[in-house]
């Protein structure tokens, strides 16, 4: 009877243990939710609020800590180095993203590679004296075919190397190479009303896919890397049925937009069909070169009213009028006179 009562006792002890175990795991479960800050931090770095910003070719400061210099002008460029607050930069032009990715800036500073970085080349394509072989040579931010082109060399240009890994050089960057920064890391002293940016460049936003082009990206007879193996990709080959029936042939029309660049003043449209505000006009007659339009909201072309500008882009024509020309703006310079 005595030993009954013991386990009885016992087995309810056991249950006000598991009811006092059970009750923490809740409370713990409750207080689980403490975490859910985290994420509305992540949520908020994600959001970056950019503050107008014009730069000008030149000299500039850095105003911030540990600022990225990157190979592109994107958040996908990787990190070359970093520079500190107060840090000294040369600004080359102002590249604006037509589409920036979410999350990242659409402002960046197009700047002279910084001289604490080196750049690197592919070994195949230096002599035994230190020069350049080819006519171009690609310069990259690493070393390896996937690292950012920020820079080019020409035939018989020294190089002063640095180190070596596997096939690639490590050398000192040449005047010519470039990095980009965040243009809100960027600091430029006033230059009062004037102070129109002499140079912005409309960067449209990356494929998703990889095309096939004729023409190099960088420059004609630009070399990186050789393949010496020729018969190691062979041509494929395509099944033809002699049975099948030639397709008829179509012939239509089609508009292609050209790149050009014109020189002119910046003046409202008159016309109230424009199809956009501003427009070309010529120096010489005001006569009517083109229709200009931003790709991106950022460029504000009302900045440049009044003012002579040359400017490239597309120019392709008005769907809605077909007699109108329109050039999709990417790059404009501002003459100084």
């Amino acid at each position: 009877m005595k030993k009954n009562a013991l386990m009885i006792f016992g087995m309810m002890m056991l249950a006000v243990v598991l009811v006092a175990r059970a009750d923490g795991q809740l409370d713990a479960a409750k207080t689980a939710p403490a975490e859910k800050p985290a994420k509305k931090a992540k949520a908020s770095a994600a959001t970056i609020a950019e503050k107008p910003v014009v730069l000008s070719p030149g000299a500039a400061t850095i105003a911030g800590k540990n600022v990225n210099v990157r190979g592109k002008a994107s958040f996908k460029g990787e990190v070359v180095t970093k520079l500190q607050n107060g840090d000294s930069v040369t600004v080359i032009e102002q590249v604006i993203l037509s589409k920036p990715k979410a999350g990242e800036p659409s402002n960046w500073a197009k700047i002279a590679f910084p001289a604490s970085a080196h750049v690197w080349v592919h070994s195949s394509y230096v002599t035994a004296e230190k020069t350049v072989k080819p006519k171009k040579l690609n310069v990259r931010s690493g070393a390896g075919e996937n690292y950012s082109i920020v820079g080019t060399l020409e035939q018989g240009a020294a190089v002063k190397e640095i180190s070596t890994k596997g096939s690639w050089t490590e050398i000192e960057a040449p005047a010519s190479a470039f990095a980009f920064v965040a243009a809100m890391f960027i600091q430029q002293a006033p230059g009062g009303p004037e102070a129109v940016s002499p140079i912005v460049t409309i960067q449209p936003p990356e494929p998703t896919t990889s095309p096939v082009t004729d023409e190099p990206i960088i420059a004609s007879n630009t070399t990186d890397i050789g393949n010496t193996n020729a018969s190691a990709e062979p041509t494929p080959v395509v099944a033809v049925n002699p049975n099948a029936a030639a397709p008829p042939a179509v012939i239509e029309e089609v508009l292609v937009p050209r790149t050009v660049s014109h020189e002119g003043i910046v003046r409202r449209s008159v016309s109230i069909q424009a199809p956009t505000e501003y427009a070309l006009y010529a120096k010489e007659n005001n006569k009517l070169i083109n229709y200009l339009y931003s790709p991106t909201v950022v460029l504000d072309i009302s900045r440049y009213y009044g003012r002579h500008i040359i400017v490239s882009g597309q120019e392709g024509l008005d769907e809605r009028w077909i007699n109108t020309p329109v050039l999709t703006i990417q790059k404009i310079y501002v003459v100084t006179e």
